[in-house]
């Protein structure tokens, strides 16, 4: 009697269980973004220059290093900041100063950003400076794209040019 109750129970817990979970897969339902207006997304993420040049060491140099560490040019590990700006239709909505990860500065910048766009034909101008000249960017892309209402469009870089997708 007491194990046909258990058992009861059991099965009783499990229904209501799957059904709880059955529930909350498809409700309530979520919304990525607006219908009626296209996403603009920008993903980076790259390593700037070192701060300090690498410098290149004489034989007799890497020889009165420990065998373990010898190599031809010895750099500092820390990375300038990268700078960015996105221009859509030739108003700035993106400049940031993105600073490089790791403990020591060495490793690459991230940027993520997301907006919500009208849909339409825009005229998109991305600029990325990853070098101590302040007075001209290194990389640069400017076009002319359709987004369409409910759909992405991404921009990302692969070290040597931007992507619009």
């Amino acid at each position: 009697m007491i194990r046909g109750l258990r058992l009861a129970v059991a099965v009783a817990a499990y229904a209501v269980f799957a059904v709880a979970i059955g529930y909350l897969s498809a409700s309530p339902v979520y919304h990525y973004g607006s219908a009626d207006m296209a996403v603009l997304k920008l993903s980076l993420d790259h390593a700037a220059e070192r701060v300090e040049p690498c410098v290149r060491l004489t034989p007799a140099e890497v020889a009165a290093l420990p065998p373990d560490i010898r190599q031809p040019a010895h750099c500092e590990r820390q990375r300038i900041p990268l700078r960015l700006q996105l221009d859509v239709d030739g108003m700035t909505v993106i400049d940031i100063v993105a600073q490089p990860s790791g403990l020591w500065d060495d490793g690459p910048a991230s940027v993520y950003e997301r907006f919500e766009i009208e849909p339409g034909t825009h005229s998109i101008t991305v600029r990325l400076r990853d070098g101590k000249d302040t007075t001209q960017w290194d990389y640069v892309r400017s076009d002319d794209v359709v987004l369409a209402a409910g759909r992405y469009f991404t921009i990302t870089f692969d070290g040597t040019e931007f992507r619009f997708r």
